[in-house]
């Protein structure tokens, strides 16, 4: 399927590693100009060479600075922004202080937002663009853990409603894609481990069935499958999907088997 985006320009927030790095490379296989950002000097420039592709953008978008020294960087009209970028740091109810806290909105709510306002001008001006804000299944069903990273995603998602309506009546599309459980290096290994210790198996493929057991289609999501969800939003295809939070977990939050 041919989605269209061949010539446009996206910029993809932490795409120097994990999964903004997948839905990079997936834009540039559509024939997208991709703005790979890294928030330390040298990070774009490796992933950019890792890909084959792509232009380098640094800066630290925690900051105002940063993000406005992101924004200088971008020399071409952004048609796609992917606020990507996020950490879910540890931490715990007894045990986060409330700096931590404004750490978690700083990284996870303000970074979009800095970078919305950069970007959003240019898109009105054209009536055209698409902003696509990576959340998590946790926005609406936090666990008790990390609650800090959990109360910053659902600001997050509520954001993206709010933005959503401002810019209605528009040729700007805004969405939030909320994954579950993403099969990563890092979430490998751990399950690994405890697949080990519980004599589930040595390999993946043994493991995976004992932590999806509960996710309907009995397995995690694939970074592959978020990076092709975000890619479908960006095209003109998706042009009547607006202001949704559109969850990408295997159906483990509203489906009991």
């Amino acid at each position: 399927m041919d989605l269209k985006l061949s010539g446009s320009t996206a910029l993809v927030t932490g795409s120097h590693r994990g999964t903004g790095n997948i839905i990079a490379a997936t834009l540039l296989e559509e024939g997208v100009d991709v703005y790979v950002h890294g928030l330390e000097a040298g990070q774009a420039e490796a992933a950019v060479e890792a890909l084959g592709g792509g232009i380098a953008a640094t800066g630290d978008i925690t900051t105002d600075a940063g993000a406005d020294a992101l924004g200088a960087a971008l020399t071409k009209p952004v048609d796609f922004l992917i606020n990507n970028y996020g950490t879910a740091d540890p931490g715990s109810w007894q045990e986060s202080t409330a700096t931590d806290w404004i750490t978690a909105y700083e990284k996870n709510v303000l970074s979009a937002q800095r970078m919305i306002r950069i970007c959003l001008p240019g898109m009105r001006e054209r009536n055209s663009g698409r902003i696509i804000n990576l959340g998590t299944v946790g926005s609406s069903r936090p666990n008790a853990r990390m609650p800090g990273y959990y109360a910053a995603k659902g600001a997050l998602a509520n954001m993206t409603v709010g933005l959503a309506k401002e810019v209605s009546g528009s040729g700007i599309r805004v969405n939030l894609v909320s994954p579950g459980l993403i099969l990563t290096p890092e979430v490998e290994t751990a399950y690994l481990e405890t697949g080990k210790r519980k004599g589930w198996g040595d390999t993946w493929a043994e493991v995976e069935p004992h932590v999806a057991r509960d996710i309907p289609i009995r397995r995690i999501a694939r970074r592959e499958e978020v990076a092709a969800l975000v890619a479908y939003l960006c095209s003109p295809l998706a042009d009547a999907i607006h202001g949704q939070n559109i969850r990408i977990d295997g159906g483990a939050v509203d489906i009991v088997t």
